[in-house]
């Protein structure tokens, strides 16, 4: 039973993160860290405003698009309406 705790320890002990003992490598590598995830977010704006504008191109070319090629219905009237009121009925006793 031994045995397998010295194992799994051995192994766990593996994959874990060690901080470095130095503390100008300990600077350095924070600021790397930070360096690293200010590229990521910058990236990721970017990439986002480039979706976000790519999409309204998209969507004011398809609609160009379908206008151009949109061709009229025979059965179809296009015409501009306007609701009359209905007339007074004439007052009688």
């Amino acid at each position: 039973m031994q045995i397998h705790y010295i194992q799994f320890a051995k192994l766990r002990n593996l994959f874990a993160p060690r901080k470095p003992r130095n503390p100008l490598v300990r600077i350095a590598l924070g600021l790397l860290g930070l360096a690293i995830l200010a590229l990521l977010v910058v990236v990721g704006v970017f990439v986002g405003a480039a979706m976000i504008l790519g999409g309204l191109a998209w969507k004011l070319l398809a609609a160009r698009r379908n206008r151009a090629v949109q061709k009229a219905d025979p059965n179809v009237v296009d015409a501009e309406y306007r609701v009359v009121p209905k007339a007074p009925l004439p007052h009688t006793l």
